[in-house]
């Protein structure tokens, strides 16, 4: 069961492999989160709105891509200067922003105990600002919390940035997802922030997450990346693909293993892609 299906699973479902359900209606009372994305020049308009919220009993969630700021010492210099970590915004938040609220941080590395204890205040409304790491991108219901922010936006992918939107707009409250990103982020990146902002549909944005980053292996294990295709579009060329699809069957049905002679070649031809994928 997911959310958002990531490019491979979803490539998986096109090729026929696997049958899905959908769900596509809300709970009852919930509201359609609102999504933005901003540059960092409107920071002081979302902090304000922040400090609204929180002034009307909300809560906020603000996740971030790094823990520490050795973890990017492979980053160039210019980049690392706009990536804090989540120990250092929690101290911007706390101190120089928000120094009449309670915020508190978590994130992977801490023992279980800490993060139980951490997320056990927020859930009892004792903290009013969470700084993360995407260690509440799932499992985590706390119906009051309507505002989920996500520093550095542009370093997440389609399907983890509504993943962690889904942290949000569960309970009856009006709920925002604000999404900053750098002004300089790739066509890629923009093409992001323009699909979040335009959709909430799960499905549509796993489509644009495939169409962006490709389907990965489906012989192996990599997740994302382009298929060997020559000229074919997975995405793209879809009813070819289905009429394909239904010629593997029958062959199948006709020739369970492809023992046949007039099937050699085809035999022979998914030996190989096997024995390149998984080492046997």
């Amino acid at each position: 069961m997911t959310a958002t299906p990531i490019p491979r699973t979803l490539a998986l479902i096109l090729y026929g492999d696997l049958d899905i359900s959908i769900i596509d209606e809300l709970p009852p009372n919930r509201k359609k989160i609102e999504t933005y994305a901003v540059t960092k020049r409107m920071e002081q308009r979302v902090n304000n709105f922040i400090r609204k919220n929180i002034n009307e009993g909300r809560q906020v969630y603000v996740v971030c891509p790094l823990v520490e700021e050795k973890e990017e010492e492979g980053e160039q210099a210019e980049n690392k200067a706009d990536l804090k970590a989540v120990k250092k915004w929690t101290e911007i938040y706390q101190n120089q922003i928000f120094p009449e609220y309670k915020v508190e941080c978590i994130y992977g590395k801490m023992k279980q105990s800490e993060k139980d204890a951490i997320m056990e205040n927020f859930k009892n409304g004792k903290t009013n600002i969470l700084i993360s790491t995407t260690v509440i991108e799932v499992g985590v219901n706390v119906p009051n919390a309507s505002i989920m922010v996500v520093e550095n936006a542009d370093r997440f992918g389609l399907a983890q940035l509504h993943q962690l939107r889904g942290r949000v707009g569960r309970g009856e409250y009006q709920s925002y997802c604000i999404l900053k990103y750098n002004s300089n982020i790739s066509e890629v990146g923009k093409e992001r922030m323009k699909t979040m902002q335009e959709t909430n549909d799960g499905f549509v944005i796993a489509e644009k997450d495939l169409e962006l980053r490709g389907t990965g292996e489906f012989f192996g294990t990599k997740q994302h990346g382009l298929p060997e295709f020559k000229i074919a579009n997975l995405f793209i060329d879809m009813p070819m693909l289905k009429s394909v699809q239904s010629v593997a069957f029958k062959i199948e049905s006709e020739d369970d293993g492809l023992k046949l002679e007039k099937n050699k070649k085809l035999r022979e031809l998914v030996d190989k892609k096997l024995k390149q994928s998984i080492p046997l």
